[in-house]
Parts: structure tokens; sequence; C-alpha cells
């Protein structure tokens, strides 16, 4: 599916301070990742319109607007080498990371968010809608009640242990998926307790621009 053309206007991305556009070309630069014109605009509209939503609901607990490029679309950014360009379930996906950025810097990318939070997924459809993103679909919904499955990925960010994470989702990957789970330095004890037939299959370090804190991507099979 293509990404439309509109995107976000110019009025609200004239809101955010010129540290913004600076930190993301230099942090995209850093991870080796070349993002055109417009899809620099989405990622700059996607900054400002958390920060503006942020205010008010509550979205994040990082209110630095500087903070949110590196914290968010940075740390989004950097599994995008790891994403196959077919269909992503984006489970505890809060107000849309990381579906939202790898959606905006893969086109060719079917991305499914799906949260319970009902001012979360708000959010999400109104990103979605100003962004003019044709490939991003926001569910709201309990991960144990979503009946859809067939994902080729299902990618979690800050949802849950990889026990729970698993378990929760275990029939929503297609034959021949994948899970991915993006965690802190502190995932070795939850690898101890994966269900059965469950496997480790990589693990990557993710350098993401401007964070101190280690991440790491952990790609799990069948």
């Amino acid at each position: 599916m293509s990404t439309a053309t509109q995107g976000p206007s110019a009025a609200l991305i004239a809101t955010l301070p010129d540290t913004v556009a600076a930190r993301l070309d230099d942090g995209l630069d850093a991870l080796g990742i070349t993002a055109d014109d417009e899809q620099r605009r989405r990622l700059l509209g996607l900054v400002a319109l958390l920060h503006k939503w942020n205010r008010a609901y509550n979205l994040t607990a990082v209110r630095d607007i500087n903070e949110m490029v590196s914290r968010h679309v940075l740390d989004s950014a950097a599994v995008m080498p790891f994403i196959r360009p077919t269909t992503l379930l984006d489970v505890g996906a809060g107000p849309g990371f990381p579906g939202l950025v790898l959606a905006i810097l893969m086109p060719e990318l079917n991305v499914t968010l799906l949260d319970s939070n009902g001012k979360k997924v708000r959010f999400q459809r109104q990103a979605v809608m100003e962004l003019g993103l044709d490939n991003v679909t926001p569910e709201q919904v309990r991960v144990e009640s979503f009946e859809a499955g067939g994902f080729d990925q299902v990618i979690s960010r800050a949802f849950a242990s990889l026990e729970d994470f698993i378990t929760l989702t275990r029939q929503l990957p297609a034959a021949g998926g994948r899970w991915l789970a993006m965690k802190g330095p502190g995932a070795d004890d939850e690898l101890e307790a994966l269900p059965a037939g469950v496997t480790l299959a990589h693990r990557h370090r993710l350098d993401v621009p401007f964070a101190t804190a280690e991440r790491q991507l952990l790609i799990l099979t069948p």
C-alpha cells in the first residue's frame, strides 16, 4: 500500500524550534537512513502533533520536544533495517511508536497499530489523517480480544515482558512470521522465561542517536 501525497501542514511544522529539525536530520544521518522531503515533513509533523496533544492528553512522559525526537522518532527508526516491507502489527503502540515512524519511512509497509487506550488511539487516528498516511490502520482493542492475524511481523516497544508479549500474541503472526521486541539492557531474565517452542533468532544492539540508555532488538520465531 502506498503513502498518500498529502502531508502535514506548514503551519504545524512552523511551530517547531529549529533544534528539532537539526536533531532529526543529524539522527537519521547517524542511523544511515535517507528520508526524502515528504518523509522528513511527516516526521517533523508527527513530533509537532505529539507535542501539541501531549500538553492536553498526557500521551507520553517525555515533555521536552527535542527528547521526543530521540526517544520516540529515532528510537523507532533504529529498527528499520530489520523490518520486512510487508505487514507489521505494533502491539501496545501507545501514541503510535514505532509503527507511525516505520510507516512514514517505509511506504510499502502495511502497519496496524493496536492499543486499548482511547486517547492514544484517537491521537493515532489524528496523526494518520493529518500526515496523510494510507498504510496505517489504528485499532482500539485489547490484544487478547484482537481477532485478526496473519501478520508477517509483530512488534512491541514498551508493552509487556517477553513472556506476556508472546503469550498474548501467539495467534497473530502468520506462518513464517516473527516477533520483534524492543528492549533495554535487562532482557536476559525475560529470555529465560520464553514460552515453549519460541526461539531467539537474532539479537541486535540499537545505537539510538542522542540517547544514553542501552537499547536492543530481539527477534523471536516459533
